[in-house]
């Protein structure tokens, strides 16, 4: 990645080589590739880099945007302070509904604990499925349910709800994403 430096300020970035005009002057693309850092440099173009230090996941954060600044003859790129997503659902308020925005007290955007725990046992219910037409069987009157199949369907359910307790239980953003889901595998 590179910029356009003029005045120690950033004026445009570069994610890729490409022809470009500084000033009445034409430049084809590949000079991003033939050309040294000094000779990109003496027309402006300066060298990028991103500190992710700051960087945290999507899933958990809000990222800022990157801030750019001259650094002698490189550009930095650095990201502030993430801001971690909400735990627990965020609701319409009285206001919203007068605003017309939705129906006070309803989700407006669901919290990263529920959308685990919808995860959970929507991977319990894939699991369950496979096995489920033993079930259904022995509740038509026909042959009972294996016992391995009924341990493992057991083993499920108690794992889920390990699972959605876990979730319930994490104290913060960094505690969630920490979490590991394993689950019971039929015939172990």
């Amino acid at each position: 990645m590179w910029a356009y430096v003029t005045s120690g300020s950033v004026q445009e970035l570069y994610t890729r080589p490409k022809a470009i005009t500084i000033g009445d002057k034409q430049y084809p693309a590949n000079i991003f590739e033939l050309w040294s850092t000094t000779e990109l440099q003496s027309i402006g173009i300066y060298p990028v880099t991103i500190d992710n230090t700051n960087l945290k996941d999507k899933q958990y954060y809000t990222n800022t945007d990157i801030t750019y600044t001259v650094d002698g003859l490189t550009v930095k790129g650095t990201y502030g302070s993430a801001t971690a997503l909400a735990l627990t659902d965020v609701l319409f308020t009285a206001q919203d509904e007068t605003d017309g925005l939705g129906t006070e007290g309803e989700v407006k955007s669901p919290g990263l604990k529920g959308l685990h725990k919808e995860k959970v046992n929507s991977t319990a219910d894939s699991l369950l499925q496979s096995t489920d037409w033993y079930t259904l069987r022995a509740a038509d009157g026909g042959t009972a349910v294996p016992s391995n199949i009924a341990t493992y369907r057991a083993a499920i359910r108690t794992k889920a709800n390990a699972h959605t307790t876990a979730i319930d239980n994490a104290a913060n953003v960094d505690a969630l994403a920490a979490l590991v889901y394993d689950w019971p595998v039929l015939g172990s």
